[in-house]
């Protein structure tokens, strides 16, 4: 599996934190340039939480407190949260886990909440796999539940360092198994190990995704997360639809690419994105990558499908000032693509 040479094979709005609002679908001449807002298919937009299961807190930022996120996660269904009328950061002291007995676990922060993990804690986590969370099927790494979605949340200072069971990274969000959705949320300052060739996600890792369906991230935006890959989102083997989402300076800072060159620990590949596996799809749109950077290949997307069966799709996105200090694909600027064919891009700026 090459993930690093000398030459290389030739292819081819904002968010605040505690203030979400989704950008209104709408159609985009074939003609444009840049990044403009694309539609978003109803199963990939927010989930209706007028009638949640549960609630975290009382009305008071007070209420809101670790323990009780824990607890209504590991209770699963539909949860709100009630912490007062302004913007409350919840510093979590343990990682809220997801029962593989829950069909849905949806967590809806109404643009007012961030979890913070604090720079020491893993914030969110799921896994079908894992006996402690309760094995519900002899084809874990394959089955419909838990759904896990999280809308109008924000993620800051999650770390995932010394957590490596089933490979580790994810220091907001790690998620094997089921289905993951992530929409009109905010990833700010969350990190995972610094070295390693195949670990990554600062933000979010995703595995095993039910019957390959893709994971949906849709108005959101991704900043200064950290990895040795992926400094945003990392994957093997999963397929992800990214709509309307921002990646700013977000960091792939491991060394040695994949494998791992003599002497070095290995990584340092896809700043904002880094994909691996084989039967893979990552379609992109309405989106901008500004500022990444990969220490190894791929300042804003490595993508490489080992059986070249895997396709990446670019539509009315921006990408623009991401470095890569090693290699990119001839005429893509800050992507590393191997894969089924050309990516296929449209209305787009890569530069």
């Amino acid at each position: 599996m090459p993930r690093r040479a000398l030459l290389v094979i030739a292819c081819l709005c904002p968010l605040a934190v505690g203030a979400f609002v989704v950008p209104a679908a709408r159609s985009i001449p074939r003609s444009a340039t840049g990044a403009r807002s694309v539609p978003v298919p109803d199963a990939s937009g927010p989930v209706d939480t007028s009638h949640p299961s549960r609630v975290v807190g009382r009305g008071t930022a007070a209420s809101c407190t670790s323990a009780a996120v824990v607890a209504a996660v590991r209770a699963g269904g539909i949860i709100r949260f009630s912490c007062g009328p302004n913007p409350v950061t919840i510093r979590m002291s343990a990682t809220a886990k997801v029962m593989n007995t829950s069909p849905q676990v949806v967590l809806d922060g109404g643009g007012l909440v961030t979890l913070s993990g604090a720079a020491r804690q893993r914030i969110l986590y799921m896994d079908t796999c894992d006996r402690a969370q309760v094995w519900t099927t002899s084809h874990c790494q394959d089955q419909a539940t838990p759904m896990l979605v999280v809308q109008n949340l924000a993620f800051a200072d999650g770390d995932s360092n010394g957590q490596r069971f089933d490979g580790g990274g994810g220091g907001a969000i790690f998620a094997r198994g089921g289905r993951l959705r992530i929409v009109n949320s905010v990833f700010t300052g969350n990190r995972c190990e610094r070295d390693g060739p195949d670990i990554g996600g600062g933000a979010v890792r995703a595995l095993s995704q039910y019957r390959g369906l893709p994971v949906d991230v849709v108005d959101s935006r991704f900043t200064a997360n950290v990895c040795s890959n992926g400094g945003a989102l990392s994957s093997i083997g999963v397929s992800w639809t990214v709509l309307n989402c921002r990646f700013l300076a977000n960091r792939a800072i491991g060394i040695g690419a994949n494998p791992a060159q003599s002497g070095t620990p290995g990584g340092g590949s896809g700043g904002a994105i880094y994909n691996d596996g084989d039967a893979m799809t990552l379609s992109i749109g309405g989106s901008v990558f500004v500022n990444n950077h990969a220490n190894e290949g791929g300042g804003a997307i490595f993508f490489v499908s080992d059986d070249r069966t895997g396709t990446m799709a670019i539509e009315d996105s921006t990408l623009e000032r991401n470095r890569n200090d090693r290699f990119h694909t001839a005429g893509l600027p800050g992507i590393y693509f191997l894969g089924a064919r050309s990516p296929e891009i449209s209305g787009s700026v890569v530069r």
